[in-house]
């Protein structure tokens, strides 16, 4: 007789398992922290408060390894990678000459100041080209010379405006830096050129680190970004992002788990309410969850299925709802399961309770939700009057300040300079300085209308910290953008050859 097989018996199990929630939330913190401290230590080591006597900021000090009380030199800059100065390029094309013999221009040669090269002054090379027409053949010389109307060695090419292979270059491997320099074209047999001009490229050093402006203060690297020049990791900007970085992770991930929260709370009258008509038909409540299983509750969904399971296991059905409870773990939840456990054991008509737990639960979501509409509106005058107060700092910033510096630069007005208004003396003032409160103004007024704005709206610190992350991140991009301008944090203009106005003949 053969053996009848059995059927196989699959019994789901899913009972309640560690909540990792508080896990991330301080995982989540330590990283923030970490980096947020990180953020904020490398700004207050470059900024002024921690300013060492060398006029060098702590960073770079103790990165480099320089003596606090000594000025670094040129040559010590060189030396420490952060603090080396990249080489820049300039490049002089002259108007057509016309109808001479002989003819100069004088120029200056920029560099690394003697008294600031700590004895190395790196090689500054000159690559200069001409062009010389002339109506016939005419043997001409161009040459760079020094003050002296020497030619510099290597500074001299000697060619025939009637070679068609005539290539006039000079490659001078290094022009120390100094006045006076002279380009010369002659004619070396006196006959008149028709035309010349000629170009020069020259490398050059100007002594400022890479990554530092003219005041020893970082910068970082230079970024072109739609034709905008950028420097993102200037020491301002690890201001914001420390306070971005120690509040926005954990009070964003904290906000998402709350919002979780809110919408299981929000389909749990229904619910309730279901349960309740499941009762009135005659099933038990065992049953009823196991049936309401199969139904739609949105991010009620896992939890009204992990009850089913529990329950299909064998689970009291008031261990189920208690551990349910304890999941969710917010006052509504609790207060309702607390009341359905105790209907439950009592006995009697339980379709009543669910109902009024439900209506209950119901109002209390209803009030909530009257609240957010009514300080929805709050919420957009703060975020208003925060951009009004940003745009006016970067108003502020950006036209205002400059005028003024640019306004009284040039003029003395004293000890400090500046210039004089009737009675009143306006002295020179640096742009940076005035950008670097503005900044910290608008990141202090970013943390305090976030706040104000999460506890009006939730009552949660946590969503406070969310809307001030981002109105942090809105500053950091419009002052990026728009207000740390080469100009305004110190960077200066690259000099020129300074060529003189007329020419001379030599």
């Amino acid at each position: 007789m053969a053996r009848k097989k059995g059927k196989k018996v699959v019994v789901k199990l899913d009972l309640p398992k560690d909540d990792t929630t508080m896990i991330k939330l301080y995982a989540i913190l330590a990283v923030s922290l970490f980096i947020g401290l990180a953020c904020f230590g490398f700004w207050l080591t470059n900024s002024s408060f921690l300013k060492s006597p060398n006029g060098s900021p702590l960073f770079v000090n103790l990165v480099c390894g320089y003596n606090p009380n000594e000025v670094p030199s040129f040559a010590d800059n060189e030396t420490c990678d952060l603090m080396k100065d990249a080489p820049n390029s300039i490049i002089w094309e002259e108007e057509e000459w016309t109808d001479f013999r002989s003819q100069g221009k004088m120029f200056d040669v920029p560099g690394v100041d003697e008294t600031r090269s700590g004895g190395y002054q790196p090689a500054q090379p000159l690559i200069a080209t001409c062009d010389v027409d002339s109506s016939k053949p005419i043997p001409y010389q161009f040459s760079i010379r020094g003050s002296d109307s020497i030619p510099i060695p290597g500074g001299t090419h000697d060619g025939n405006s009637g070679l068609t292979n005539d290539e006039c270059i000079l490659e001078i491997p290094d022009l120390p830096p100094g006045e006076l320099y002279q380009v010369v074209i002659i004619s070396k047999d006196g006959s008149v050129i028709d035309s010349a001009s000629f170009k020069l490229d020259l490398t050059f050093y100007d002594g400022v680190p890479e990554y530092m402006n003219n005041g020893s203060i970082w910068i970082g690297p230079k970024y072109e970004l739609g034709g905008l020049e950028i420097h993102p990791t200037i020491f301002l900007n690890f201001f914001g992002l420390a306070l971005f970085f120690t509040f926005w992770p954990a009070s964003f991930y904290w906000d998402r788990v709350k919002a979780n929260i809110n919408a299981m709370e929000e389909k749990f009258p229904d619910f309730l309410r279901d349960m309740a008509e499941y009762w009135k038909g005659g099933l038990s409540m065992t049953v009823a969850v196991q049936t309401l299983a199969s139904s739609e509750y949105g991010a009620l969904n896992d939890e009204v299925k992990k009850m089913s399971d529990q329950l299909s296991w064998g689970v009291a059905f008031s261990d189920v709802i208690g551990m349910f409870a304890d999941r969710v773990g917010t006052t509504i939840v609790k207060r309702a399961i607390s009341l359905i456990s105790e209907a439950n054991r009592a006995g009697g008509k339980i379709s009543d309770i669910l109902v009024t737990a439900a209506n209950d639960s119901r109002e209390i979501k209803f009030l909530e939700s009257e609240r957010k509409r009514t300080i929805s509106s709050y919420i957009s005058v703060i975020w208003t009057s925060y951009m009004v107060f940003l745009g006016v700092i970067v108003v502020l910033g950006k036209v205002f300040i400059p005028n003024i510096a640019n306004s009284n630069s040039s003029d003395s007005g004293g000890d400090g300079g500046g210039s004089e208004i009737g009675n009143m003396q306006i002295r020179n003032i640096d742009p940076l300085f005035f950008l670097t409160i503005f900044y910290y103004g608008v990141n202090m007024q970013a943390m305090g209308n976030g706040a104000m704005a999460g506890l009006m709206a939730t009552g949660r610190f946590s969503n406070g910290m969310k809307h001030s992350g981002l109105m942090i991140l809105v500053a950091l991009i419009m002052f990026n953008f728009i207000v740390f301008s080469p100009d305004l944090i110190g960077i200066s203009q690259l000099p020129g050859l300074n060529p003189s106005v007329g020419t001379f003949r030599p």
